[in-house]
């Protein structure tokens, strides 16, 4: 969601920071802000409601040769969009910037304000700077008066201050995304909440743990020192190179994001099985497989969550283990049964979403195993968790997931794999592999069909509403393809198993909702008889299904046929392809923004 970037060096710090924050665009948000000491040593502050653009209408024009800078994307939360919301917040001589939520901001507030602070803005984080600024009047040194501000808050949170008066940037955080970074041949230290801001600029990356205060200075022997929460040196963090490139940032030949994502994944695919049967994500694989719970406790939130749906069904049906899915946000607040011998199995794609990251804690807590199949090395579930199963999709900038889904699925089946034991069988890799090559080549053939997927998307796309449906392993996918449609083309969109229509929403089937059946060769009948049921009221069917189907082909108004076969479990990722294309051009017809939808962000790291 928010973004952060700070800078110290000897380039121009202002002109570091605006590139970091660019980077980070694509997490979503609506205003943007800098704070910088310039060359007379004076703490300036430029900030604007908006896009980053905005930003840089304020700066355009003004020569300053800052060499200490902190940045914010901000994602509102407390406090309406505006300008005076926007970040950073300054008082006399510091500026601070934050990520999460300070959840007893309302009593500190009001604290606050009855000893004379006067808030200039609606926002949680202005507490605290108003606790930063009590705590330096009482003559405390920058390091300790951070310490003992951030003890006074509760909630997950990061904060980044810059102090003119010592010409220092402190940072400090709790169960939000942090990264510090240098390039010590320059002489720089960066700061961040995204390792992506810091590509090609910083060498090395250090990811400190909860309470850590980090400390940039020029006068720090390795520009960067940690200390506990005692203002002790601390070790308490993870190092390594920074081997990130920049390049996801180029859509190339595409118009968005979305859909060169959407052309990645058939190479993906491919590139999946050689990772993990012959390459370095052997070991992982292996290690993953040692431990057979008596029963996996799921957890994630949006596509992450309908991916694993589709990974219980293999988990189960393959290796006999019960999985119990959950919505990461409800997990923790129906206190579940955890016990000796299970495990948790949590997916994200950014490592860093704050309902998964609790629920992976409370497990932590219970003694419970946990694993994360996710995308970002080095990101805090992997940290977190005792093992992990990256899904090797590299950079994802578009805000609705497509090829994350794809990974995430399939390195939900390779954990079933490794958990049989079978991945030790040479015949068993080989035949897997086979299986994903022939999806990856399935899916290059739907790719090549999009302009069959685009005229239908021109028809159908001015209509009301739409009813994704599907039954057994096909029910994800619906779940998945409505919010495919909500997220970017804004339209009601609503998932739902075959069979449940008749149960209640077959109520709002009329000649203007457009039902998406998702038809596979397993409950073939079943599913055509619910069809029939709302062609029978008047609603307009596109049918996603076998191909060559004559019954298929006359029941309804559209028909998109494709060829399931050989694929037999991967069949659901194939079928989704065709409901991403589906959404990527109705949102195109519709004229929305496809990458950044409103109101969205890539990584949710506040609860």
């Amino acid at each position: 969601m928010c973004g952060i970037v700070g800078h110290i060096g000897p380039k121009n710090s202002v002109d570091i920071v605006l590139e970091g924050l660019r980077r980070l665009e694509y997490r979503g948000y609506d205003s943007a802000g800098v704070s910088f000491i310039d060359e007379h040593d004076e703490l300036q502050i430029y900030k604007k409601s908006g896009k980053l653009d905005n930003l840089k209408g304020l700066l355009e024009g003004k020569d300053f040769q800052a060499r200490m800078c902190i940045g914010h994307t901000r994602w509102a939360t407390h406090g309406e969009v505006n300008d005076t919301n926007s970040h950073p917040h300054m008082k006399d001589h510091i500026s601070i910037v934050h990520n999460g939520i300070i959840e007893n901001a309302s009593l500190l507030r009001k604290e606050l304000a009855t000893g004379g602070y006067e808030f200039k803005s609606q926002t949680d984080s202005e507490v605290f700077l108003a606790l930063l600024t009590r705590e330096l009047a009482k003559k405390k040194s920058f390091k300790q008066a951070m310490l003992d501000s951030f003890a006074l808050v509760e909630g997950n949170s990061a904060f980044v201050v810059l102090n003119k008066d010592v010409l220092e940037i402190m940072s400090i955080k709790k169960g939000a995304p942090l990264v510090c970074g240098i390039n010590s041949v320059n002489s720089e230290a960066f700061i961040s909440s995204d390792p992506y801001a810091l590509a090609g600029m910083a060498s090395q990356l250090y990811f400190p743990a909860d309470n850590v205060l980090c400390h940039l200075s020029p006068k720090n022997k390795n520009l960067i020192n940690f200390y506990d929460n005692k203002g002790n040196p601390s070790e308490d963090f993870m190092s390594k190179k920074q081997d990130m490139s920049v390049g996801p940032t180029d859509k190339g030949e595409f118009e968005h994001f979305m859909l060169k994502e959407i052309h990645e994944q058939p190479e993906l695919i491919r590139s999946l099985t050689q990772f993990y049967f012959h390459g370095e994500g052997l070991e992982s694989l292996l290690k993953a497989g040692e431990f057979v719970p008596s029963k996996f406790h799921m957890t994630a939130c949006g596509t992450a969550y309908y991916a694993g749906l589709l990974i219980r069904d293999f988990l189960e049906n393959y290796n006999k283990i019960p999985c119990s899915p959950e919505l990461a946000s409800e997990f923790r607040y129906r206190n579940p049964l955890l016990q000796k011998g299970e495990s948790g199995l949590f997916i994200s794609q950014s490592g860093e979403t704050a309902d998964t990251l609790a629920a992976q804690e409370l497990c932590t807590e219970n003694n419970i195993k946990t694993l994360s199949i996710v995308n970002v090395d080095g990101s805090t579930l992997f940290r977190n968790c005792n093992n992990n199963l990256l899904i090797r999709a590299g950079m994802e900038i578009g805000v609705a997931s497509t090829k994350a889904f794809t990974q995430q699925a399939l390195t939900g089946r390779l954990l079933s794999l490794a958990l049989s034991k079978e991945v030790n069988e040479e015949a068993s890799r080989v035949k897997l592999t086979a299986k994903f090559s022939l999806l990856a080549e399935k899916i290059d053939h739907l790719i090549a069909r999009s302009e069959e997927i685009k005229d239908i998307a021109e028809s159908i796309h001015n209509h009301k509403g739409f009813f994704y449906t599907g039954r057994g392993v096909y029910f994800p996918v619906a779940l998945e393809g409505a919010l495919k449609l909500k997220e970017i083309a804004y339209v009601h969109a609503e998932g739902y198993a075959a069979g449940e229509l008749k149960h209640g929403p077959i109520a709002m089937i009329d000649e203007d909702m457009v039902n998406v059946a998702l038809v596979g060769p397993e409950l073939f009948e079943k599913t055509v008889s619910n069809i029939q049921e709302i062609k029978a009221r008047k609603g307009v069917i596109l049918s996603i299904g076998p191909k060559d189907h004559e019954e298929l082909a006359e029941l309804s108004d559209y028909y998109f046929g494709i060829d399931f076969d050989g694929l037999e479990e991967l069949s659901p990722i194939y079928i989704n392809v065709v409901n991403q294309l589906l959404a990527y051009y109705i949102a195109k017809y519709k004229g929305t923004d496809i990458d950044k939808p409103r109101n969205l962000a890539k990584s949710v790291t506040v609860e």
